[in-house]
């Protein structure tokens, strides 16, 4: 049996010593990058390694490509290698953000690599703690794979969204807490407001006071609602920098919906070049 959308952490403890499965660290604040690999320095869930969502989640920045452009993915590939991944390894990915960045290396290995057996630990690192479960600072000793993969076109540009822009087929969801998307704060992008015509689903609607993810049920409801007979494959999930989005698209797959596409760039990319609209306030 696979992992592909969660696991609980009972799961993972039981699967420890498990040579077919790798734990990934990939805690983040956005306001102090460097804050999650202390934190993993300090203490993870054993054999867990560490993937930076600024420095192996993301590549070079332009400055008109967004905060967290994909990277290179022959380089991605072999540093998933390096850190003993292949093809028949079962990958669960954590944080403490609940699943807001672990998200995007998920995605990146089921839906831009094709690699199925990856999971989102549901309640994250804060659940693990909160039952008891083994933690470590011991950094694991890797023994190198190779992972055979090719990136898909799994993401949409900059150009995709502008002709997406008011089409009744097509749902632009931002999943940006509501001030932001609003354009009330702006507190990371030189820019306030949202892509116009763009629905607003912040990722922690996601969740449920525990920290876990709703039920799929709950979930399929919600994003019924939201859908209002769009294809699930036809949404465009975006965030600040594409990385929470992938947060929405965990919440869909779990739900039992197509995953639908995520605009890398995002915000922090479209609100870059001056030309592209911008709207403010609610669901404008």
């Amino acid at each position: 049996m696979i992992f592909s959308t969660l696991v609980s952490t009972d799961e993972l403890a039981r699967h420890l010593d498990d040579p077919n499965w790798i734990a990934f660290d990939c805690r983040h604040d956005l306001a102090e990058p460097g804050a999650g690999e202390r934190d993993y320095a300090r203490s993870h869930v054993p054999g867990a390694r560490f993937m930076h969502v600024d420095r192996d989640l993301a590549g070079p920045r332009s400055g008109k490509n967004g905060r967290h452009p994909l990277p290179d993915p022959e380089v991605f590939i072999a540093k998933l290698g390096a850190a003993g991944v292949d093809n028949g390894k079962q990958v669960i990915v954590y944080d403490a953000q609940g699943g807001a960045m672990c998200a995007r290396l998920w995605w990146m290995l089921r839906f831009w690599l094709g690699h199925d057996a990856c999971a989102v630990l549901d309640g994250g690192w804060g659940k693990w703690l909160r039952e008891g479960h083994p933690m470590t600072s011991e950094i694991p000793v890797i023994r190198v794979a190779t992972l055979h993969a090719t990136a898909r076109d799994g993401a949409v540009d900059a150009r995709f969204v502008l002709a997406a822009m008011g089409s009744s087929r097509c749902l632009l969801l931002d999943a940006r807490a509501p001030e932001r998307y609003r354009g009330d704060a702006e507190t990371i992008d030189p820019v306030a407001g949202h892509v116009p015509g763009a629905r607003n689903r912040f990722f922690r609607d996601n969740l449920a006071p525990d920290g876990t993810l709703k039920p799929a049920a709950a979930l399929g409801k919600e994003y019924e609602s939201l859908l209002n007979g769009v294809a699930p494959g036809n949404v465009v999930h975006h965030c600040g920098s594409g990385v929470s989005a992938c947060h929405n698209v965990l919440a869909m797959a779990h739900a039992g919906f197509a995953p639908g596409r995520l605009y890398v760039g995002s915000w922090s990319e479209w609100c870059a070049d001056p030309s592209r609209p911008v709207a403010r306030g609610a669901n404008a």
